[in-house]
């Protein structure tokens, strides 16, 4: 499967030989405080939040609470280092892919301890933050590093008494809010294509984990990147969060999360300052298995799709369509799968199924799980907490799933397969498609021929063909419909980093 810059993989089958990599042990966590023009401030109103483990319920620490007051002071460091004359607008486009490689280096450098403070701070299992995580962040830094002095005009024909060219500059300060099912990842898709068009970011991370994003930081300062380039406001979504939404100096606006929250967001750009809006929100992603499919694959990469990080992930494979003729070896093969997923303690080497993330996720997917029994679906697998207080549930899966249950038709964003069965090959299609969500999805088949004639039928942003979360630096990532606006990675987001300028210039016909 894919590695390179991938998001939501399960456990790489290319890993090291042992030994693995070990967690550090993480005796006093160094960066809390919000971080403004290269510099560690306290909270404007004297606020912190407490950030959990949810694995064991315990505080790691407190963070400083960044509010309107603190968004304010992070955007005019931003507006000040992204004016004409500053530092980072005479910087020559070489020596900002410099900076951004040097940053990929010192991540390299401190990998153990930010994959440590990720697996602390969000519960999923310490390997797949090493090699998933911490790789997928490195090699979107590098991709970008190298696009900086690439990014160019075209000279255009026109009548030939007039000279006529593009220019693609800076947007100017980009305001990004991420989430916390992948914090570090999610805080390098939106920085790396920001910095490399030239930009400045005003990022705050999830209040459920703002701790790498915080290590980050200090990182940042000691790759040399000028003062207010990147500025990091911990905080909520509600105060901080809509401060950045609606500020009138912010220019553009980069959101990845619910659907229901982008939608906020959208209107508050709207009514503010008509700042450019990206947003990466959430999917309910079908997979169609036909039964000439290599059917172990098929098995193997919908669970990963919908088990990878608990199933917290917009990319979850979570209404899996299988051909009628191999519909019950398939539910077999998948409940002996989910079998051998290991339960357990996220620092521990062999556990590949950690928490969720907090009490109100663990409550809203045991409700859709409760609601899935009630209204008729088989429960095969799972379905269960691990434990009478903690955040664990089992993997499950459901058949028998109708398209008008809950399960069908929400996110659930937790461990939960929903696996029907179709007829032909018009009726998958159709169904994939009934959905509000239009972010990924997935077919399996040895044809050809069925795999493009299915996948240019989807209405998805993405289409993966005999394989799942297939994610890389280069490749655009984004969604149709109420799944989102724009495009992440690749060249493409480059487009949603910059403004295009024509310069159209009068020729005198003197020789």
């Amino acid at each position: 499967m894919a590695q390179n810059g991938s998001t939501e993989n399960g456990v790489a089958e290319g890993f090291p030989a042992m030994p693995f990599p070990q967690p550090i042990k993480v005796q006093e966590v160094r960066h809390t405080k919000i971080f403004i023009n290269n510099e560690w401030h306290t909270s404007s109103r004297g606020r912190t939040f407490p950030t959990f483990n949810p694995a064991t319920g315990v505080k790691i620490c407190d963070v400083e609470e960044a509010d309107k007051e603190d968004v304010d002071k992070a955007v005019e460091a931003a507006k000040a280092a992204k004016q004409r004359g500053s530092v980072w607008r005479r910087m020559d486009a070489s020596s900002r892919g410099r900076m951004l490689h040097k940053l990929a280096d010192l991540m390299e450098r401190d990998r153990l301890l930010l994959a440590t403070l990720e697996t602390l701070d969000t519960g999923k299992p310490f390997l797949q933050s090493v090699f998933i995580d911490l790789d997928g962040s490195i090699k979107t830094l590098r991709y970008y590093a190298g696009w900086t002095d690439k990014i160019h005009g075209k000279s255009l024909p026109v009548d030939e008494s007039f000279m006529c060219f593009t220019k693609h500059e800076p947007v100017g300060v980009c305001g990004a809010i991420i989430p916390w099912n992948f914090p570090l990842l999610m805080f390098m898709w939106k920085i790396a294509p920001a910095l490399s068009c030239g930009n400045t970011v005003v990022i705050k991370p999830a209040e459920q984990t703002p701790l790498t994003a915080l290590h980050v930081g200090s990182l940042i300062k000691e790759a040399g990147f000028p003062p207010g380039v990147v500025n990091i406001v911990p905080g909520f979504g509600p105060t901080a969060g809509a401060a950045i939404a609606s500020h009138m100096d912010i220019d553009k606006v980069a959101f990845t999360g619910s659907t229901e929250v982008g939608q906020l967001i959208k209107e508050a750009a709207a009514k503010s300052n008509l700042k450019r809006v990206t947003l990466e929100l959430g999917g309910k992603n079908p997979c169609i298995v036909f039964a000439d499919c290599d059917l172990q694959l098929a098995v193997e990469e919908t669970q990963k799709g919908a088990f990878y990080n608990q199933g917290q992930c917009c990319t979850a494979a979570s209404r899996v369509f299988v051909e009628e003729s191999i519909y019950e070896e398939f539910v077999r093969c998948s409940v002996e799968n989910a079998k051998k997923i290991v339960i357990g303690d996220p620092l521990e080497p062999q556990t590949s199924h950690g928490p969720q993330i907090d009490r109100q996720q663990f409550d809203k997917i045991m409700d859709l799980i409760e609601s899935g029994k009630k209204e008729g679906a088989s429960l095969e697998y799972g379905g269960a907490a691990v434990g009478e207080k903690s955040l664990f549930i089992q993997p499950t899966i459901f058949t028998g799933v109708k398209d008008y249950m809950r399960i069908a038709k929400e996110e659930i964003f937790g461990p939960v397969q929903c696996i029907f069965s179709f007829k032909s090959q018009q009726e998958a299609i159709d169904r994939a498609n009934s959905s509000q969500y239009g972010l990924v999805s997935a077919v399996f088949t040895t044809s050809m021929d069925r795999a493009l004639s299915v996948s240019a039928a989807l209405e998805t942003g993405s289409v993966w063909v005999n394989c799942y979360n297939a994610l890389h630096a280069q490749t655009p990532f984004g969604g149709y419909k109420m799944s989102g606006n724009g495009r992440e990675l690749g060249e493409y987001a480059l487009a949603e980093y910059t403004e295009v300028k024509t310069v159209t210039i009068k020729l005198t016909e003197t020789l």
